[in-house]
């Protein structure tokens, strides 16, 4: 079973470790046996915004995890416990993923593990984080960034797209969009970089579109255009544009083609087709047009995709 251990420390934001408890120590429905076994580690009780926290373990049990989470210190401003920063260190030297959540990228940083990376934090906090550890590349317009064993989020909800990002390539993406669905969330925003996410159907069952789209989704290998969309809808192509803007913020065809980028992830994932006979089961014709699109999209070609997510290994590094 996979190892999962949370370094807490006093005056953490909750709603970062909450997330991370809840996606990590919550199995979906028949994954039981084979979730994460969950640890919180720390010096002692702490305070999480005004809760009270009993760690399991001492910090130096983040050593013996398979991925080890660094949740958001609130202030900035002081540096992280010097004993928590060995551990995070060590917890790396071992070959544990670490990744950070919000302003937990101080933590990384202070542990060396983000010199010469990528990294991001809270918009909030990227000035600060880039002048105190200038041998950092931070980035600020990104949800999270995947740099193979070492991980950083943006705030907020982004803690959640980096924690699903981790189910998936830990699981697979049909297993994280349950997870998303359990936590009525989506498994994607779209943020500032290409990402190994797929954007889902609308939560909501009471839109106008709500019988359109699994029709489409049941039909993605035909050649649909809007206006066969619109028929099946009974409405005009403006208005049903209209009502996609609303109820999916893009295009009908952007939809259409996410969805078909989303099937192809599936089918890579589950199945041994090949990129020929995927790009025909999902309505995009030939292998160069899958290719083309899937690149553009996620960000690598459905080969390198496929590598990645079938041996469950960290995403490649750009």
């Amino acid at each position: 079973m996979h190892t999962v251990a949370l370094a807490v420390t006093d005056g953490m934001l909750h709603f970062e470790l909450a997330a991370a408890c809840e996606i990590f120590g919550s199995s979906p429905p028949g994954l039981e046996d084979r979730w994460y076994e969950l640890s919180l580690c720390g010096a002692g009780p702490v305070a999480a915004g005004r809760f009270q926290v009993r760690p399991d373990h001492g910090w130096d049990q983040l050593a013996r995890a398979d991925t080890v989470i660094v949740p958001a210190p609130a202030d900035v401003d002081l540096a992280p416990p010097g004993e928590l920063v060995d551990a995070v260190r060590a917890a790396y030297d071992a070959g544990a993923r670490v990744a950070s959540l919000c302003t937990g990228a101080f933590v990384l940083a202070a542990a060396g593990l983000l010199d010469g990376r990528r990294a991001t934090t809270h918009w909030a906090h990227t000035d600060a984080l880039a002048a105190r550890y200038p041998n950092v590349a931070v980035d600020p317009d990104v949800l999270y960034i995947d740099n193979g064993q070492v991980l950083t989020s943006a705030g907020k909800a982004a803690a959640i797209d980096l924690c699903l990002h981790l189910v998936r390539l830990d699981h697979g993406s049909v297993v994280a969009n349950t997870a998303a669905r359990r936590l009525v969330v989506p498994p994607h925003r779209s943020g500032g970089q290409a990402q190994f996410i797929s954007t889902p159907m609308p939560a909501q069952t009471d839109h106008p579109l709500a019988h359109l789209l699994p029709w489409v989704i049941d039909r993605l290998d035909e050649s649909l255009t809007v206006e066969d969309l619109a028929r099946q809808a009974n409405m005009s192509s403006r208005n049903l544009g209209r009502h996609f803007r609303s109820v999916t913020g893009t295009t009908p065809l952007q939809w259409l083609l996410t969805q078909r980028i989303r099937r192809a992830q599936e089918l890579l994932e589950t199945t041994d087709d090949n990129v020929d006979r995927i790009a025909s089961a999902i309505g995009l014709g030939t292998a160069t047009t899958l290719r083309r699109h899937f690149n553009r999209t996620v960000g690598v070609p459905p080969d390198t995709y496929r590598r990645t997510f079938r041996r469950g290994g960290h995403r490649p590094v750009h």
